[in-house]
């Protein structure tokens, strides 16, 4: 009887489920579908994203990220502008025959080199860290739906927890009424009463 009455009490996820996204399983997005088959089988649906992209980096991936590191940096701009200032220097000052002189059509030549192939490079680093934080919010929105089913189904078991022990009160309560009852009449029909009492 004990177990009869653990298997009636018991909550069931894939009722929880569907009550939560308000739509039958079989009708549930590919993404959605593997939270819910992770909720019910009590599996995990958080991981970590970044260190998953970190490691499937391709090498072009890497020299992006590298390129783009060390290119948005303050030490690349202070020793850039260092370089700037020497080869100015040189050209106009130091060198008795300089070999780019003002206005510095070389240096212009190799700014302009530089921008060229920097700006994509970094384009591609920002690229693909907008791709991992996309794939980040997607794991973000699959363990907070999974939290939720959780949330859902600890207030569902807690409902049939008070049901129950509201159901053993009531029967604990009527069973004490029962007794009262009893001895109300044994009382009543003894001779005297209540009132005979050596």
């Amino acid at each position: 009887m004990a177990t009869s009455s653990s298997h009636r009490n018991r909550v069931d996820r894939r009722d929880t489920a569907r009550r939560l996204l308000q739509r039958e399983l079989d009708q549930l997005t590919p993404e959605e579908r593997v939270v819910v088959e992770r909720f019910i089988s009590r599996g995990r649906v958080s991981r970590n994203v970044r260190r998953e992209c970190h490691e499937a980096r391709t090498t072009g991936e890497r020299i992006a990220d590298r390129v783009a590191a060390i290119g948005g940096s303050w030490n690349f701009i202070v020793c850039f502008g260092v370089v700037l200032v020497v080869w100015m220097v040189a050209n106009s000052f130091l060198l008795a025959r300089a070999f780019d002189p003002y206005p510095y059509i070389l240096l212009n030549l190799v700014l302009s080199c530089l921008a060229a192939v920097q700006a994509p490079i970094i384009m591609m680093s920002q690229n693909r860290q907008a791709a991992v934080d996309r794939k980040h919010a997607e794991n973000d929105y699959q363990v907070n739906v999974k939290s939720e089913l959780e949330v859902l189904q600890i207030h569902e078991k807690l409902d049939v927890l008070r049901s129950h022990e509201w159901a053993l009160l009531v029967e604990q309560q009527n069973r004490q009424i029962e007794m009262l009852q009893r001895l109300l009449e044994c009382a009543t029909a003894a001779p005297g009463g209540m009132q005979k009492q050596p």
